[in-house]
């Protein structure tokens, strides 16, 4: 059976999507998934996402890391499958769809994907790092000089060391470029090295940013590998709500497995 497959990439954090309304692909087989993401011998991704019907909203989105199993949420992937719906035209401007138990809200304008993450109340704040979840855990640590970090030698021992352990975090390594940016890069679990950006992790960053005092702005720009991308919020009573996550997601190619 030959199954159609469409890459898309959001600031360079790429995805293999599938259009699964009438349930074609074998969700079951971790090691098949593991295998299309695998760079050089299969496909190439660092996530494999799948768009199916939803009772409670225009979609669902299933995403699976790049070692074949179900992830939480991830943001840049969220964008891409947003621009991969209003391809296949589930809806016009604005939507909203499921992703692992959660409503998440987006719309597309000017050729930019706007996602509007959950709130964000709970931040363990530490000397050296902060550690918050944004739809994934994340440990930021603000650095001097993030291009002369180990990222995955660094990454890799922060990830399952403690207080993480097997559940593990996501690790992000930020330098401050001026009073609203902020250059990212992340190593990410289920990758298992570093992608050329993380959604939820300049969200992390940017939350971070605002709750160090390391900025007054409310709008965060952040600075990845892969391309730039921005973070907006409000804050009431400690928390940060309407959290949207702005850039482009570009698609690749199309083919078939």
């Amino acid at each position: 059976m030959k199954i159609p497959f469409y890459k898309y990439h959001g600031t360079g954090n790429d995805f293999i999507i599938i259009d699964n309304r009438k349930r074609i692909f074998p969700k079951e087989n971790q090691k098949w998934i593991e295998e299309i993401c695998t760079r050089k011998f299969g496909i190439g991704a660092d996530g494999l996402m799948l768009v199916e019907n939803s009772n409670i909203s225009d979609f669902k989105m299933i995403y699976y890391n790049s070692d074949g199993k179900r992830g939480s949420m991830c943001g840049n992937g969220g964008r891409c499958i947003v621009a991969f719906a209003h391809y296949l035209e589930i809806f016009k401007d604005q939507t909203s769809f499921e992703a692992i138990g959660e409503m998440y809200e987006a719309k597309i304008e000017n050729g930019l994907v706007s996602l509007k993450m959950n709130d964000v109340n709970k931040i363990i704040s530490n000397p050296y790092h902060y550690f918050l979840d944004t739809g994934s855990p994340h440990h930021v640590t603000f650095e001097k000089n993030v291009d002369e970090i180990d990222i995955y030698q660094q990454g890799k021992k922060i990830r399952y060391g403690s207080p993480y352990f097997e559940r593990g975090t996501n690790v992000n390594f930020v330098e401050q470029i001026d009073n609203s940016t902020f250059k990212v890069r992340t190593y990410e679990r289920g990758v298992e090295n570093e992608t050329l950006s993380c959604g939820t992790g300049v969200t992390a960053v940017a939350i971070a940013s605002h709750l160090s005092n390391r900025s007054k702005s409310n709008q965060i720009k952040l600075q990845t590998l892969g391309g730039d991308l921005q973070v907006s919020f409000t804050v009431e009573n400690n928390m940060y709500k309407n959290i949207i996550l702005k850039g482009p997601a570009t698609f690749v190619f199309k083919g078939e497995i």
